[in-house]
């Protein structure tokens, strides 16, 4: 893993306030020969079928994979979601369970409620951390003007586009200072040129995170923008068929990145590895 740290100095404002250092972020998760078996109207199902890694501390790390391969499964069973059949599993040294407040886990839809407002659906996390009414708002302003969003705290998901509601969820996210983030397709339902400002404004976000990341994305050019180390599941049951270690400089850009050589290096090579995978589906 490349080190974020020589591009940021010590006195830099991280992502959200309260964020702890990254010799101090505890989150690590380790697997090892994960196995999920689902119930079925044909009988069992295999997703998982001995799923080993190991995720260190402030490491960014994305899975690709052909479609219904199991990477949401794997996700959910990471966040205590999902049990797994078998295997170990831990989370910051525990058994993964829901809720936790140290995991904040952003879906593939932005599931803002109709009836909140912007700044409302994002102080709702603070709310289940205790978090009291006054400094709520406040720390939720703060992530709506992270993601360039200040302007629309007062409105409602439905005067909101596609793009603004997933910047919201991103803040809402976010905004608990969550040491693991779990990022399950963050922007598959955008168009494409959104998308590109979308996976800028997140390398923006994450660039004083200071804590670990697993993402699930189709999107190899995501990827690779986004992470340390990128997976390559196997189709279904699935397994980890390649590992690839991204030592690309960092601060990273969607808006520059795509063009370089190294880029579409990397992009050839994970390709070639999924195409075996996917080219039967």
């Amino acid at each position: 893993m490349k080190d974020r740290g020589d591009s940021r100095s010590e006195d830099r404002q991280v992502l959200l306030a309260g964020a702890s250092p990254r010799a101090q972020a505890p989150g690590t998760i380790e697997a090892k020969d994960v196995c999920l078996d689902l119930l079925t109207p044909e009988g069992m199902l295999r997703i998982l079928d001995g799923i080993t890694l190991s995720v260190r501390p402030g490491e960014y790390v994305g899975v690709v994979g052909p479609s219904g391969s199991g990477k949401t499964m794997f996700l959910n069973t990471i966040a205590g979601l999902e049990q797994r059949s078998s295997g170990l599993l831990t989370v910051f040294g525990e058994e993964p369970r829901p809720g936790t407040r140290t995991v904040g886990y952003a879906m593939a839809r932005d599931g803002l409620l109709p009836w909140r407002t912007a700044v409302e659906n994002i102080a709702l996390s603070l709310e289940a951390c205790g978090v009291p009414k006054a400094e709520r708002r406040e720390r939720a302003l703060d992530a709506l003007d992270r993601v360039g969003l200040r302007t629309f705290a007062d409105s409602y998901r439905s005067q909101l586009s596609q793009g603004m509601r997933q910047r919201v969820a991103l803040a809402r996210t976010l905004v608990a200072n969550p040491q693991l983030l779990l990022l399950d397709e963050p922007f598959a339902a955008l168009d494409a040129h959104t998308r590109i400002l979308m996976q800028e404004r997140l390398c923006q976000l994450l660039e004083p995170y200071e804590g670990t990341m697993f993402l699930v994305t189709h999107d190899i050019p995501e990827a690779i923008l986004l992470c340390d180390r990128v997976l390559v599941f196997s189709r279904r049951p699935a397994t980890i068929k390649k590992e690839f270690e991204i030592d690309l400089p960092r601060p990273r850009s969607a808006l520059h990145l795509r063009s370089t050589e190294q880029f579409q290096w990397w992009q050839a090579r994970i390709w070639e590895e999924l195409a075996e995978e996917v080219q039967d589906q």
